[in-house]
């Protein structure tokens, strides 16, 4: 029985890249060594960190001006590193809310600055982005932060907002590489690695240059963007298995056509699971048609009480991780880059025959 995950994070990676990581597990091109073994600054490790960077800037085209950190810590750490080093002497940054993550960001920048609030979804229950012309940005402020998919409401944004002269800030962590992305739109990108870049442990930061420097005092070291950017993202020791699995992955990407093969591959997977809610009375996903997420797809049954049902018999056909969110309930499937098609075809299949049986 072929198992297709639907976890939320850590989640699926190419089967291709494990093959690959498994193959090279106990000696790396020939050198002897497992890439856990490696000096971070031996020739070995430093090739595999430089050529996944290049490959990561290929597939995003990210401009000369730009530095790529590889970090850790999480996004939960990009929460307070963000205003540590973008406030300056402003004091002050806007910040969308649009649900449990951005509310998150939110609560850790306050204990740095003063936060506005430039747009929230909490009038429509978090179900859909704020309409951009709603947006009340103070232009006072270091930068606007926004969080570009939710995972647990399974609500995303389909258009990069305009932030005029303000630094944009986004957490992309679970729709980083999902589509093409303008980077230059932006003053400052992080994402957890743990959706469609690699393993967990791995933080990746792309930062404006013209943003390094002049963190808050007191700035722990570990916690300026300088710090990382002087020193190659070798400061410290990198997390060594994790990069050279995005770099992998950032590899595949490549030779599968880049992010636009990417998108189309994404859009036939989420058409055809939020065609099969739609097109049924027995599941329903409540998110405007215009926010949905092409990577967290959260759907209830129209009786709570066959939930459990539904996921047990889900894993005995191999379906699993479809429990949702604790605290939004439910299922979630969550289809980002390395789910295949297969999967999700799959799981259309068997809710139509559990709405048969049960509907």
């Amino acid at each position: 029985m072929h198992i297709y995950n639907f976890s939320a994070g850590p989640a699926v990676l190419p089967a291709e890249v494990l093959a690959q990581a498994q193959q090279e597990l106990t000696d790396w091109h020939g050198s002897g060594l497992s890439v856990m073994e490696m000096s971070h600054r031996g020739d070995e490790y430093m090739a595999i960190q430089h050529q996944a960077e290049a490959d990561l800037r290929a597939l995003m085209g990210i401009p000369d001006n730009y530095r790529v950190l590889f970090l850790q810590g999480g996004a939960w750490t990009q929460f307070a590193m963000v205003p540590m080093n973008l406030l300056r002497e402003r004091r002050q940054a806007s910040y969308v809310h649009t649900g449990i993550w951005s509310d998150k960001a939110i609560g850790e920048a306050s204990r740095y600055a003063t936060v506005r609030l430039a747009a929230s979804g909490e009038s429509c229950g978090f179900h859909a982005v704020p309409e951009p012309e709603t947006w009340q940005i103070d232009p006072e402020s270091a930068y606007l932060h926004y969080t570009s998919n939710e995972t647990i409401g399974g609500v995303e944004f389909h258009f990069v907002p305009d932030a005029g002269v303000l630094p944009l800030v986004c957490d992309m962590s679970s729709n980083i590489l999902s589509r093409p992305v303008d980077v230059s739109r932006f003053g400052l990108i992080y994402a957890g690695a743990q959706k469609n870049i690699g393993p967990a442990g791995l933080t990746l930061v792309i930062v404006r240059e013209d943003l390094l420097g002049a963190p808050l005092p007191g700035t722990p070291t570990m916690l300026d963007y300088r710090t990382h950017a002087d020193n190659d993202s070798m400061f410290n020791t990198p997390p060594t298995w994790a990069i050279y699995m995005a770099g992998l992955v950032f590899a595949r990407l490549r030779r599968d056509g880049g992010l636009e093969a990417v998108e189309r591959h994404n859009r036939a997977k989420a058409d055809l699971l939020y065609g099969a809610i739609d097109s049924s009375r027995f599941y329903r996903n409540p998110v405007a048609l215009t926010s949905r997420s092409m990577m967290n797809v959260p759907f209830t049954l129209a009786d709570p009480a066959l939930d459990e049902a539904f996921l047990a018999g889900a894993a005995e056909r191999g379906l699993i991780q479809l429990k949702g969110h604790r605290l939004a309930g439910g299922m979630r499937a969550s289809i980002y880059n390395a789910m295949p098609l297969a999967g999700v075809v799959a799981l259309v299949d068997y809710m139509r025959e559990f709405e048969r049986q049960h509907g």
